[in-house]
């Protein structure tokens, strides 16, 4: 008689009273939350009537009391299963992407059941299922070395007894008969592998809670070999990668459970293939079948499914449907053709996609293939990977480039000075630094690869060499990739993955603009800045930079000669050279954003970042300004101070030398009348920043009003614009209701407001931040996700006072945090207006965005 498997039946004899060994039935109680995901799956390919072998569910709490020692009812387990039926135990997480112990197949099979199936299905064929379940049973449920087997040779006549005798032989005691004491054992080794600490840390990494559960499903066995066509295989109707419809997948005649997909296994294609033989050529009745109920599964569960199947005798069955692995791009196409397709609706399209997740698409990445080796790590400071040659200064970087040579530049920490040499280069590395240091910052601007706080290396610049953990030595010209998606360095050229912005994604950003309820604009300091912003419809500029094109070489001479001024005439007369190029780069951001509002930051940094600290550089500067080397060097010498960031910078600087800012409000207010010949008329935003009083912002506001009293008057034009401040000091926030009355905005610039609140620079926090996260002193960098206790009551504090002193104000933030989902979060809750970030951050802001408003709405 042929050996007949059970199949689910709607009328399941069991009774089930106890809740944690559950009989999959349409009508079952379970829920993912008590029995893992893969259990609910279950029993939903069961109520679509789907050819699913029987199958019992154990719930988390039953699982946690295996793991502790407890016993369960053995007769009420194996009860729904015939005597003879060899069994396979699967995990059931709560989210399978939380992973969890293999599965085990075969489970029951002893020197019984050898006898029995040899004579029913073929010696060969019960061998092989036999000495699987050995060698599975040895290594997860015994422990015992793999190794044990290695001279075995499971083809030859008497494996499987050889196979028992090295079992017996290391384990010191025979290999069990029993199926009910294989069966606990199985149970109880994959709930003690799951609260192991290695497991435990390993899905925390994954996102799951660090008491999350595990269920278990004990199913009927399914063989896949024996007479017949029999086998096992995998079918999805999704390119996992791409997310284009086709049918993947693979099948293998004589094999069980995941076999067809091990590399090197003898499969054939599922679908018909020019490549070799296939599935729908051997079998078209079940290869039809078999898409028709993937097809079901897609509509019905609402989702792209890989359906793990069996054939036996050329019959199907069913045994398992899991969520369609999937890179983000695919995960977008997915996600918009289950919309388009109808079955969700577009609202759950846009929560389907996770915001972060984006990057993949905006940037080149490491394809998930490839090999690394990795040679060191860091902080991932901006996303994307590319391949470079090393170099250790700008001017190399610029000269690489020239040569049309891709270069990777290697600092111990980038300063202003080195913004040329991140145009020209491919990706940047730096020794020190965290989220928020200027590497991190302008590499997220550009879309610049950067890892930043690589302490796991030593930077020997002056040798021209970094050295990896290993002791492996890398030369200036020696080339790395730099994955800053990971924070990872690699050796050579690994294989990449390029950006693709397709239909889908836009598709899916249009959704999601129609659901958010928070503006999203873009900071950005230069044209190329701008036509991105647009390019990820950015609605605006929310933070202008304007002291960075002053490193330009032909700038920097005027700038230096600015500061060496001895008096305010001598200085304006310096600045009259900086005006034309100021106002030519506003004329081109207003003309690009196209009537969209544009923030332009007035001067902040100090003034010796401007200068050179080496004697070359000094010397350099001497001869360019005519002056003696030693008046250059005491003037830099004097302009020296204990803690620039927190001294003569800013509205201090706009101050103290006012004829910057004079010349400043004349070029945006010169470019706002020559963008207005051609187009509706710009009203641009001025911000101050590093306020911290309201006498600050009224000293500044009578000379702008005075700048544009006089250009109106010049040209014979009326215009407006907007004033308003940079909250980014504490005091700046508590007295909110002081200043807001002589401003038209706030913008909270939380990385400097971050610093100052913790007395935490964060140029130096990468040195031990990961410790104090590990230890738990913070949850979380807060340079790099908002912290809401502090900072964000001073953000609270300072919205809520502002309104009240000025109810039209508008609000909001232009830091790093402004990219940040969870930073956005908050920021909606304490009513900002917008949220303004680096451009390649702009999507992924505009995703977050949409999906908080979504989940508002459903709640």
């Amino acid at each position: 008689m042929r050996f007949m498997l059970p199949r689910q039946s709607k009328g399941a004899a069991v009774q089930q009273n106890d809740p944690h060994i559950t009989l999959i039935t349409p009508t079952a109680p379970m829920s993912p939350a008590t029995h893992g995901g893969r259990a609910k799956c279950l029993q939903r390919l069961v109520r679509l009537e789907l050819p699913v072998p029987v199958t019992v569910a154990l719930s988390f709490d039953a699982v946690h009391g295996l793991a502790a020692g407890d016993w369960l009812d053995m007769e009420q387990m194996l009860t729904p299963f015939g005597e003879d039926q060899l069994l396979c135990v699967r995990p059931s997480s709560e989210d399978p992407d939380w992973g969890g112990p293999g599965a085990i197949l075969n489970i029951g099979m002893n020197d019984v059941q050898l006898a029995r199936l040899s004579a029913e299905i073929g010696a060969e064929a019960a061998s092989k299922l036999y000495l699987k379940f050995i060698q599975s049973y040895s290594t997860h449920v015994a422990r015992l070395d793999p190794d044990i087997f290695d001279d075995l040779d499971t083809k030859d006549a008497d494996a499987v007894s050889d196979f028992l005798e090295a079992y017996e032989s290391e384990a010191e005691e025979p290999f069990p008969q029993s199926r009910s004491e294989q069966l606990i054992g199985v149970l109880r080794s994959m709930a003690r592998a799951w609260e192991g600490t290695t497991a435990r840390l390993l899905r925390q990494a994954k996102g799951a809670p660090a008491d999350a559960g595990l269920g278990l499903v004990i199913q009927a066995m399914a063989l896949g070999v024996g007479h017949g066509e029999s086998g096992s295989g995998v079918l999805q109707l999704v390119d996992g990668g791409t997310g284009v419809p086709q049918i993947t997948g693979r099948y293998m005649s004589q094999s069980q459970g995941r076999d067809a997909l091990k590399s090197g296994a003898a499969a054939m294609f599922l679908q018909n293939d020019a490549r070799g033989p296939s599935l729908e050529e051997k079998l078209p009745d079940a290869f039809a079948k078999l898409t028709e109920h993937a097809a079901l599964m897609r509509a019905k569960l609402r989702e792209e499914m890989q359906c793990e199947f069996t054939l036996e005798n050329g019959e199907i069955r069913i045994l398992d449907g899991v969520r369609v692995q999937r890179s983000a791009r695919a995960a977008v196409r997915i996600a918009v053709a289950l919309a388009e397709d109808k079955i969700i609706s577009r609202e759950e399209a846009v929560m389907r996609v996770e915001p972060r997740a984006l990057n993949e698409l905006l940037h080149r990445q490491v394809d998930s293939t490839a090999e690394r080796d990795v040679i060191g790590t860091g902080i991932a400071a901006s996303p994307g990977a590319a391949t470079g040659k090393i170099v250790f200064t700008a001017a190399e970087a610029q000269a690489c480039d020239a040569r049309g040579e891709a270069c990777i530049l290697v600092r111990r920490e980038t300063n202003p000075e080195d913004i040329r040499g991140m145009h020209a280069a491919v990706a940047a590395l730096t020794e020190r630094g965290g989220m928020t240091s200027h590497a991190a910052v302008i590499g997220r601007g550009l879309g610049l690869p950067c890892v930043v706080g690589a302490t796991s290396m030593r930077f020997q610049v002056n040798k021209r060499r970094i050295v990896a953990p290993d002791g492996r030595v890398f030369h200036e010209g020696d080339v790395i990739t730099v994955d800053g998606t990971n924070g990872q360095v690699l050796a050579g050229q690994p294989k990449m993955m390029e950006a693709a912005l397709d239909d889908a994604f836009q598709v899916l950003m249009s959704w999601a603009d129609e659901s958010r309820d928070i503006g999203v604009r873009a900071n950005a300091d230069t044209s190329a800045d701008a036509r991105t912003a647009l390019t990820f419809q950015a609605e605006g500029i929310g933070l202008c930079r304007t002291e960075h094109m002053f490193f330009e070489a032909d700038q920097l001479i005027a700038m230096r000669e600015v500061i060496f001024a001895n008096a305010p005439a001598d200085r304006s007369v310096a600045l009259q050279a900086l005006l034309p190029m100021q106002r030519d780069m506003f004329v081109d951001l207003f003309e690009i954003m196209q009537g969209r509002p544009v923030c332009i930051r007035l001067f902040d940094p100090p003034l010796h970042e401007f200068l050179p600290t080496d004697r070359a550089g000094l010397r350099d500067l001497a001869e360019s300004l005519n002056l003696p080397l030693s008046d250059v060097t005491r003037r830099v010498q004097a302009l020296g101070e204990y803690n620039p960031m927190l001294g003569l910078r800013g509205v201090r600087l706009g101050i103290t030398v006012p004829e910057i800012l004079d010349m400043q409000a004349r070029a945006i207010f010169e470019a706002t009348l020559d963008a207005s010949k051609t187009s509706d008329p710009v009203v641009p935003e001025i911000m101050i920043p590093l306020v911290s009083a309201k006498r600050e912002v009224e000293l500044v506001k009578t000379r702008i009003d005075a700048v544009a009293a006089a250009v109106r008057t010049e040209r014979g034009r009326d215009f407006d614009y907007r004033l308003g401040v940079m909250v980014e000091t504490p005091r700046a926030a508590l007295r909110a209701e002081d200043i807001a009355p002589h401003c038209s905005f706030f913008s909270f610039g939380t990385n400097d407001l971050t610093q100052m609140t913790y007395g935490l620079s964060r140029d130096d926090a990468g040195r031990f931040m990961s410790t104090y996260v590990q230890q738990g002193v913070f949850p979380e960098d807060p340079f790099h996700t908002l912290d809401q206790e502090g900072v964000g009551e001073l953000l609270r504090v300072g919205a809520e006072r502002g309104r009240s002193a000025q109810p039209k104000l508008t609000l909001s933030v232009c830091g790093e945090h402004g990219g940040s989902p969870e930073s956005i979060a908050f920021c909606r809750e304490i009513g900002l207006d917008y949220v303004s970030c680096s451009p390649f951050r702009v999507p992924v802001a505009r995703l977050a965005a949409a999906q908080l408003a979504i989940r508002d709405k459903i709640q």
